[in-house]
């Protein structure tokens, strides 16, 4: 299994309720047209921000974690290159700076190791 985890932040003057009702509207329907036949899960972890040891509670420094699995690295790689097809790679970039800091986003394959408690 590959998993690919983004952790993104919302773009300047749009507020955390916009920003999740965009991406459970209409960013998240582009996710799943595309990512459909190469993906077993999508997953957007929404931030929810606790207060620090001294009670103070910060601007998260990104505000939803999204996940996307994929059952091994030749699906990824398949899917990786439909998404670079300039009419689909144009829809999912004009969306994106709708939404997102651009300047902050980064995306990552993780490595996952799991305790048993």
């Amino acid at each position: 299994m590959i998993k690919v985890i983004m952790p993104m932040r919302r773009r300047e003057g749009m507020t955390i309720d916009e920003f999740r009702e965009y991406y459970e509207t209409k960013h998240r329907i582009i996710g799943e047209k595309y990512l459909t036949g190469y993906a077993t899960k999508y997953v957007r972890r929404f931030t929810n921000p606790l207060p620090d040891r001294t009670g103070k509670i910060y601007d998260p420094d990104f505000d939803v974690l999204m996940e996307i699995w994929y059952p091994d690295m030749e699906t990824f790689e398949k899917c990786a290159e439909n998404l670079q097809k300039p009419e689909i790679k144009k829809e999912i970039n004009d969306d994106e700076e709708q939404l997102f800091d651009l300047s902050l986003m980064r995306t990552y394959i993780v490595e996952e190791h799991e305790s048993q408690i």
